[in-house]
């Protein structure tokens, strides 16, 4: 199938989902929590706190598996994401963040500890979709 076709019913459902699972492995062990992600195309972001465990995770291993979408889909379609990690701290990031999204567990986005998870996909499997062959998978380099 054409990668543009997958990639824009990928789009559609981060689009129309925010809450989903991350999932990160420290000292081979996995470690999952629910997140809000907020997306720039298929790039993931989600505020977090400097000082989580998440973060220190991410300093050892910055792969990470996002599972979105599902209940808020009305084919019940959704992503399976590998991705490669970064933290960012970038003003222009966490203020499209503040102003166009969610203001939750932070009082200011001047707070010292906010800093940006972002995820980079490696791999994008889409899952469940009527409108696919799913599962349809995208590799990026």
């Amino acid at each position: 199938m054409n990668n543009k076709v997958i990639e824009n019913k990928a789009i559609k459902i981060l689009d129309s989902s925010n809450l989903g699972v991350l999932s990160t492995a420290h000292n081979n062990i996995p470690n999952s929590r629910y997140m809000i992600f907020y997306n720039d195309g298929l790039t993931l972001y989600s505020k977090t706190d400097i000082d989580s465990n998440k973060i220190e995770e991410f300093k050892n291993n910055p792969r990470a598996h996002v599972l979105i979408g599902y209940s808020d889909t009305n084919d019940h379609s959704f992503l399976e994401i590998d991705g490669e990690v970064s933290i960012s701290e970038d003003p222009k990031i966490i203020d499209w963040i503040w102003n166009n999204q969610d203001k939750s567990f932070f009082n200011s986005k001047q707070d010292d500890n906010l800093c940006i998870i972002q995820v980079k996909p490696k791999i994008i499997k889409v899952m469940n979709s009527n409108d696919l062959d799913s599962p349809e998978t995208i590799v990026f380099d």
